[in-house]
């Protein structure tokens, strides 16, 4: 594992995720989307312990909890932020040019997948990843950045 993350901060944020979710599908808000877009971005290319939802996490949450019993692998999750990013893109895009029913099942979408995260623990981005790798284990990693 090149790095490892805290499994617990990844059901925090996507608790927090699916509470924004919840408030731009009640809303319709596209700039509440928009901000959520930005936060899967941080995770996507800064990896998600460095997304503000994951700081938040380490500097306020986990404290008062203690160390992990045990550390997971970030890329799956960092790519499963990708897929996040790639919703919310969507959405604000329907969102922005009048598609509201595009914005509505993009958004959706993503709070399906970040409630089964926050309340069962099971990723379904991360899922997806690992499809990938046991499909193309001799393709790059997605998540990496070239130098």
């Amino acid at each position: 594992m090149l790095s490892s993350i805290d499994p617990r901060g990844q059901r925090f944020a996507a608790a927090v995720t699916t509470f924004v979710l919840a408030i731009v599908l009640v809303t319709g808000s596209g700039w509440l989307l928009a901000v959520q877009g930005a936060v899967f971005a941080a995770g996507a290319f800064a990896g998600p312990a460095r997304s503000p939802y994951g700081l938040f996490y380490a500097r306020v949450v986990r404290p008062r909890l203690g160390p992990p019993r045990e550390l997971e692998d970030a890329v799956p999750p960092r790519f499963a932020q990708a897929v996040g990013l790639a919703f919310a893109v969507v959405g604000v895009i329907g969102f922005a040019s009048g598609l509201t029913a595009l914005a509505y099942v993009a958004a959706g979408a993503a709070l399906a997948a970040a409630f089964l995260n926050a309340a069962f623990g099971f990723c379904l981005g991360c899922e997806i990843y690992l499809a990938y790798r046991r499909l193309f284990p001799s393709q790059p990693n997605p998540t990496e950045v070239a130098p």
